[in-house]
């Protein structure tokens, strides 16, 4: 099982490369560059416009940019337009208000609760990491502090720690 679908692991790739890319450039060079369709290069970009992160040029020198710094958005945002919002369960909407499917055992679930807080510290994960994080290799996230808010994380990590300073 992955986390991230396919058109959500391209369109972070995509943003790399224009994040890369002073300029930014064209459905054609990213399609050339990962060994992708063209044609499905252009459906992710035109999503990622119609969404405020990328934003199009037209004419001889046209091509992609990043609309925002990478620094202004979160892994959060993106997956949330994206992938129509995050959901770790069908019974934890990524949004308060937004209408999800309900689950049919959900008056006998004792694990409702406990996936919901879950849910939100992973969201918290997830909107404590930008797309500078990601994309730049001696970022903060070589030094995972966003992740370390998961409690989970850091009970299982400390005895490896206390391990390893015993050695």
């Amino acid at each position: 099982m992955t986390l991230l679908s396919r058109k959500a692991d391209y369109a972070l790739l995509i943003l790399s490369y224009l994040h890369q890319q002073a300029g930014g450039g064209t459905a054609r060079a990213v399609a050339e560059k990962f060994g992708l369709s063209r044609s499905f290069v252009a459906n992710i970009l035109k999503e990622l416009g119609h969404h405020g992160f990328v934003a199009s040029h037209r004419g001889v020198k046209g091509g992609y940019a990043l609309a925002r710094p990478a620094e202004m958005i979160t892994l959060a945002q993106l997956l949330e337009s994206i992938e129509s919002g995050f959901r770790l369960t069908m019974c934890n909407p990524s949004l308060p208000d937004q209408n999800h499917d309900h689950c049919s055992l959900s008056g006998a679930c004792t694990l409702k609760r406990p996936l919901t807080e879950v849910h939100h510290r992973l969201l918290a994960v997830l909107r404590a990491v930008t797309l500078a994080d990601l994309f730049d290799p001696n970022g903060s996230l070589s030094q995972p502090s966003a992740l370390l808010s998961l409690s989970l994380l850091q009970a299982t990590s400390a005895p490896e720690t206390a391990k390893a300073s015993q050695a």
